[in-house]
């Protein structure tokens, strides 16, 4: 409800900026009349000169006060200056707590150098002593902001300044540990931790939470579970905030076993688990695959009178999603919408793009019309699953009808909407029409990532337009475009298909001498090693092998492929390829590479090429323990029968 224009303090404001030769009906028009216009009109040099003086205060002196804070919830700084001079002309007393209330309002108008500045201001120019109140509030406005080495440039100065001597509490080494954290100095953070005390300072919840959430994000769990033992022998008790870092931190780590007894201690120290504890708790049942017990926590939670949200739900659908299980998750959304939620567009994203993955083009289509039917606007996510899927169907026009009706309701397509529909034109063999998605994403001013241009690549090398897709290749380079290991591929395919295998050879030495994420994978390999055995020249090919293996690379079910039809068309007398086989089997064993060999050895059995005895017992020595021996026979013959 808007303040009354002749109450105390307004009509103080408005008489601040009114000149006093104005009579006392002339003041009441000039009132009637103002506007915003006058905001930053000076104030009057006379005001309050006859005041009495009481004491420290002098009258008037509350009503400043009070015109500050009104000023700084509006964020009006110009007029905060302005009666701050004011004050100090007329030597008013200044009070650390109106000092905070600016603070704040510079935080909320992202401005914390102005903070820093008047804090520095405080001292020297309007007399008022810094501290460590004041100190606390400008450092947490710089932290909010993210600004966290001037967070710790600023502690340092002003707790290394002797005219200042503040000294820091416990909230100022939650500030500079929570900084530390952020910044990845967790070593340093645990420094200032075990500090604290002897600043005749104690940590409290709020400090160990801090600390134990940094030491997670950098992989330190035991640690992080150490200090929740510790904090419990130094009399501090437990928040649920500092079991539900915890919790999460092991549910994302899989160790469910270990969150589970945090979860049991929760109940002993009187902790009620929340929201954020069953969620963790479900996020890590659906990492591991156990998505019916993820279901039952869901209900246990209900039981528990914990309101699942829609993080629960979303989280617990795209768990079913990403085990192949779309379906189910369409399930769950129903049992949400059961329950008064409604899905929103992350939830029907995930389901329609699982669910087109798992070629259920139908339920998919279902769960869109349902989804409009149901008021839940699309969002750009959701119209980029649908052209995803779409296009997965080998249904790119279609797609590109989506496209226009995501541009006509408002929602301008980025890269991620038009990559799978420039894959799904190459796919359908019509080139062209890919060409005028990426002249159409170029006049629509969207960027071309990484992927977009290996989409490109790959679509010309396939297309046989060897031409176009060095041209392109020039292009990133140009650009600065940091190639993927699917543009080094394609463009590698591309030469070999135009039998320039030795130019294809050196993009490939150039993948070998780049960091680690874009060493050559397995498709790669196969590339070289098919146009090798292709050209008849086994000895190269099986020196690329030999880099293959030498580099990590597990072979696959297309490299031995390779290798067998060779073996039979192309050499004389032919082989059926099973010492070659076992031998690379029994090279896998030697490197500890068990998972390699065990699929060498699954093509073998399906290729009836049976490995030889001291084969069988070198790999069942490695990969299975006695007792172990009889399931995984089992396993493997399974697989072989489906």
């Amino acid at each position: 409800m808007p303040k009354c224009p002749t109450s105390p303090t307004n009509l103080l404001k408005h008489s601040l900026r009114t000149p006093l030769y104005l009579s006392f009906s002339q003041t009441l028009t000039h009132l009637s009349y103002s506007s915003s216009s006058d905001a930053h009109q000076p104030l009057s040099s006379e005001i309050f000169k006859s005041g009495t003086k009481m004491g420290s205060y002098k009258s008037g002196d509350l009503s400043f006060y009070s015109i500050i804070e009104d000023y700084a919830s509006s964020m009006d700084f110009v007029s905060l200056e302005e009666v701050l001079h004011q004050m100090k002309r007329e030597r008013r007393v200044f009070i650390e707590k109106n000092f905070i209330v600016m603070f704040k309002a510079y935080g909320k108008a992202h401005l914390p150098e102005k903070a820093v500045d008047l804090f520095h201001r405080m001292g020297f120019e309007f007399q008022c002593r810094q501290t460590v109140k004041s100190f606390n509030s400008v450092l947490n406005v710089i932290v909010q902001e993210g600004l966290f080495n001037r967070a710790l440039e600023f502690y340092s100065h002003v707790t290394a300044s002797k005219s200042l001597n503040i000294h820091p509490n416990a909230l100022t080494f939650n500030l500079v540990i929570k900084t530390l954290c952020k910044l990845g100095l967790v070593d340093k953070a645990v420094e200032v931790f075990r500090e604290i005390p002897l600043r005749n300072c104690a940590p409290d919840s709020y400090t160990y939470s801090t600390l134990m959430h940094g030491l997670c994000k950098e992989g330190r769990i035991d640690e992080a579970v150490s200090l929740l033992d510790e904090m419990q022998i130094e009399g501090t008790f437990p928040n649920p905030v500092a079991f539900n870092v915890l919790i999460s931190a092991l549910c994302k780590n899989g160790d469910l076993a270990r969150a589970a007894k945090l979860v049991d201690n929760m109940f002993l120290k009187g902790c009620v688990p929340n929201e954020v504890t069953y969620n963790a708790l479900v996020h890590g049942l659906c990492l591991k695959g156990k998505l019916d017990k993820a279901v039952s926590l869901l209900n246990r939670m209900v039981l528990n009178k914990c309101v699942p949200n829609d993080v629960t739900f979303g989280t617990l659908i795209n768990g079913f999603v990403k085990h192949g299980r779309a379906s189910d998750g369409a399930r769950v959304l129903v049992s949400l919408e059961e329950r008064g939620h409604r899905g929103n567009g992350y939830i029907y994203s995930s389901l329609i793009s699982g669910l087109f993955r798992e070629g259920k083009f139908d339920h998919a289509m279902q769960l869109w019309e349902e989804m409009v039917e149901k008021g839940c606007e699309p969002n750009i996510v959701v119209y980029s699953s649908l052209v995803d899927g779409l296009c997965r169907e080998g249904k790119p026009d279609e797609a590109r009808e989506v496209l226009f009706e995501m541009k006509n309701k408002g929602y301008m397509p980025n890269s991620f909407t038009y990559s799978p529909l420039l894959r799904g034109y190459f796919e359908a063999g019509d080139t062209q029409k890919a060409i005028l998605v990426w002249k159409e994403m170029v006049n629509n001013n969207c960027n071309h990532n990484e992927v977009c241009y290996s989409i490109l690549i790959n679509g010309l090398c396939k297309a046989g337009k060897l031409k176009e897709a060095l041209m392109v290749w020039k292009q990133m380079l140009s650009r600065g475009i940091k190639f993927d290991v699917v543009a080094y591929s394609s463009m590698i395919h591309g030469f070999c298909n135009a039998n320039l295998v030795e130019q294809g050879l050196k993009l490939f030495n150039q993948m070998l001498c780049q960091e680690p994420e874009l060493q050559p994978d397995v498709v790669t390999y196969n590339i070289l090693l098919n146009a090798f055995c292709t050209q008849n020249s086994i000895s190269r090919a099986i020196d690329i092998l030999n880099v293959m293996l030498d580099q990590g690379c597990d072979p696959d079910f297309i490299t031995c492929e390779i290798f067998l039809k060779t073996l039979r068309e192309n050499v004389n007398p032919p082989q059926d390829g099973r010492e070659f086989l076992d031998e690379l089997v029994v090279r896998l064993v030697k490197r500890q590479r068990t998972i390699g060999a065990s699929k060498i050895i699954e093509v073998m059995l399906r290729k009836f090429l049976l490995p030889k005895a001291s084969t069988w017992a070198i790999v069942v020595q490695q990969l299975c323990k006695p007792k172990n021996v009889q399931k995984a026979i089992n396993e493997c013959w399974s697989r072989l029968c489906r």
